[in-house]
């Protein structure tokens, strides 16, 4: 099988890029790419202020929020936007000036960036249903538990705690999904 468990406990742990929090890092490509060069990036974060989103040139990111009461972010040229646990993910471009406003207290998000012209991809909570199909084939795919999460995946058995991930590369990462809940699901191409 060509997944791995990426364990909550072994994430990379890293400043923000404008050093006002923390980010948790997943899973990035090049592995060990930096913050200028990576071409995708699966990160978490804990927010806690108000405040302004880094800036980053040719980049599409996709918000979600995964804890806490929820955000509202305004993306310059877009209507104020509100982000909680329950709301859709929302995309955006990461170089366009963009800041955020807690609603009531501290929150955690997850975040998917790609470089633009290079990659796509999506983000999408399983509730207990097999994912709607992407009209794009994914060359990479994670799963990440927000919950303890059973399940069976290319024929094995995959047990995952709060926060850890399945990461699956090639045609693993395009298999039918089963029916699965506590989950948020990553899919990532080539553009």
């Amino acid at each position: 099988m060509t997944c791995r468990i990426l364990r909550a406990a072994d994430h990379r742990r890293m400043p923000w890029k404008n050093g006002r929090g923390e980010t948790v890092e997943i899973a990035v490509h090049p592995q060990d790419a930096g913050l200028a060069e990576f071409g995708w990036r699966v990160s978490m974060a804990g927010v806690t202020e108000d405040g302004d989103f880094s800036l980053f040139p040719q980049i599409d990111r996709t918000l979600a929020v995964l804890t806490g009461e929820g955000i509202e972010l305004q993306v310059q040229g877009r209507p104020v936007q509100r982000l909680t646990p329950d709301s859709a993910p929302l995309g955006f471009p990461a170089d366009v000036p963009t800041s955020a406003r807690l609603l009531a207290g501290p929150i955690s998000d997850l975040n998917v960036m790609t470089r633009r012209g290079a990659f796509t991809h999506r983000l999408a909570r399983l509730a207990g249903a097999a994912a709607d199909p992407w009209d794009t084939v994914p060359e990479w795919r994670l799963l990440l538990a927000i919950a303890p999460v059973a399940l069976e995946y290319a024929g094995e058995a995959v047990a995952l705690q709060p926060r850890d991930a399945l990461f699956c590369e090639g045609a693993e990462a395009a298999l039918p999904l089963p029916p699965a809940a506590d989950l948020w699901l990553i899919e990532i191409a080539c553009a």
